[in-house]
């Protein structure tokens, strides 16, 4: 497949485009990178988003689809010479969905929740919510997993990116709030696959570095601090 046959709209540091990044690594395809500017919105992004205006988006043939994980999925249907991505067992797939969306409605809310909170109370709570997220993880690793390295089983699958693409902005939130999300001593299964999952071919290079992601979360707080004033 020629890079000029796939296009990807998105920004190095946006979890949800690190999402497709990983899919079509994991798949071999070949894709030309067009990356948008923060705080910008390209004409071809207005152009081939226009319902919701946002990254990330694949364009295939010129034809554009939009939201992370609708595209993993096209991706996984287009490209069946690949690894599968999706669970082949219609109730594994059905699960595999739901802790996906668990992820967006849900988990990261409560991490971004976590690491904007201002004060001793606020602090707490918000970290308490998430340990008890945490622990739901832990559960649902050992069941989806079963037993095997990854949410997916023996390879990285749907599930596993929809959360492993998040690992970056998990790290930059322990960093900066001086606490542990990923414990070995709690979650040990969790632990075991984070260190699995991000060094991964498919999956090194694409998730930005911890350092890097810290500084972005550092002008969104001075940001939304500045926003809150006015």
């Amino acid at each position: 497949m020629a890079a000029s046959d796939v296009k990807l709209l998105g920004a190095s540091p946006s979890p949800y485009v690190n999402r497709v990044q990983i899919a079509l690594n994991l798949k071999s395809i070949d894709f030309e990178f067009l990356e948008e500017t923060f705080g910008a919105k390209s004409e071809l992004l207005l152009k081939s988003n226009p319902i919701h205006k946002k990254i990330p988006v694949m364009i295939h043939n010129d034809k554009p689809i939009c939201e992370s994980l609708i595209i993993v999925q096209y991706i996984d249907e287009v490209w069946t010479s690949g690894p599968t991505i999706l669970p082949s067992d219609p109730y594994d797939r059905a699960m595999a969905r739901f802790w996906a969306a668990f992820v967006d409605d849900k988990w990261y809310p409560a991490l971004k929740e976590l690491r904007m909170a201002e004060g001793e109370e606020a602090k707490t709570a918000a970290l308490e919510k998430l340990m008890e997220m945490m622990t739901l993880w832990e559960d649902a690793f050992a069941k989806c997993g079963k037993g095997k390295g990854f949410f997916g089983g023996e390879c990285i699958g749907y599930l596993d990116i929809a959360f492993g693409s998040f690992l970056g902005w998990l790290r930059v939130t322990e960093e900066m709030g001086e606490i542990k999300l990923i414990d070995e001593a709690k979650t040990p299964g969790l632990a075991g696959w984070a260190e699995r999952f991000c060094s991964h071919e498919a999956v090194k290079g694409v998730i930005p570095e911890t350092e890097k992601l810290i500084e972005l979360a550092k002008m969104f707080q001075a940001r939304a601090k500045a926003q809150s004033q006015n």
